[in-house]
């Protein structure tokens, strides 16, 4: 059985405050983009040779580092841990950047949870299925539904976030992933937790027009003082015409949101990952 996990970005992203747990508080919006991984799974063979009750393969485009530390393995072992499941087999291929703010690896693991549930039909529901997500990260259980969310404590209190406005069925996207790596947690260092005069969501739901002045992602301004590159990305961005540009997460991914499919995105960033797609 084949999925297709596909990837997010953020439209907003504001630090709210810091936990007594020492993560934070944060206020975004996840919107789901047709930029998908692949992942098939197959019942193994008991004569099969295999140390664990998963056989994974990893191909494609990227590194996913190693196989323990992997969340479709590692959402496999949760889900046996409380229901039989048979040994499988498991190949992910990856075309979703690593390390880029795009959430692929919190999809890979939430979407292994969707998989073994209609697969092994144990008929979890998806209430059941976001609360395993939740253990693997703050942002898995987004992509149990994978629906545009309102997201608040670190990601994993989810509501609607769409309307007309919010909602961008028929733009298109280009998505620009530099070849930078950001470390999320000295991000986080350099930022200065504030509640936002206005929440991403009640952004959101205004026109688009509106959102280059008022929608804004706490990262960017550290990010961009050490990255330079990045904020010129996103400058190029607007330059080739996109209504609304941004950093997703903590980078080191761009988008710009366009009306019209933009043009010569693979020339413009040469050197970068980018792909162009409609939402």
């Amino acid at each position: 059985m084949i999925t297709f996990p596909c990837c997010k970005i953020n439209l907003g992203l504001n630090v709210v405050g810091v936990r007594t747990d020492g993560f934070h508080n944060i206020e975004t919006v996840f919107y789901p983009v047709p930029l998908t991984d692949v992942l098939e799974i197959k019942k193994m063979d008991d004569r099969f040779p295999c140390v664990g009750d998963i056989d994974i393969h990893v191909s494609g485009d990227y590194s996913c580092g190693e196989e323990e530390q992997n969340l479709v393995v590692k959402a496999y072992n949760l889900i046996a841990t409380d229901y039989e499941i048979p040994r499988i087999h498991a190949h992910l291929y990856k075309r979703i950047p690593v390390q880029s703010g795009l959430g692929g690896g919190s999809a890979d693991g939430a979407f292994m949870i969707r998989l073994l549930d209609e697969r092994f039909r144990l008929n979890m529901g998806n209430a059941e299925m976001e609360r395993y997500a939740a253990k693997l990260g703050a942002d898995c259980p987004f992509f149990i539904s994978a629906e545009p969310s309102y997201a608040t404590g670190i990601g994993d209190e989810l509501e609607p976030a769409d309307n007309e406005y919010g909602n961008l069925h028929g733009y298109w996207i280009a998505i620009v992933r530099p070849d930078v790596s950001v470390s999320t947690a000295e991000a986080y260092k350099r930022i200065t937790p504030k509640e936002p005069q206005k929440n991403c969501r009640m952004i959101v739901r205004q026109p688009i027009e509106t959102w280059r002045e008022e929608l804004t992602n706490d990262f960017e301004d550290p990010v961009f003082s050490e990255y330079p590159e990045l904020k010129a990305v996103k400058e190029q961005l607007y330059s080739l015409g996109a209504v609304y540009a941004q950093m997703s997460g903590s980078g080191s991914a761009l988008y710009g949101i366009f009306r019209e499919q933009p043009q010569n995105i693979d020339k413009a960033f040469e050197g970068s990952f980018t792909s162009v797609m409609r939402l």
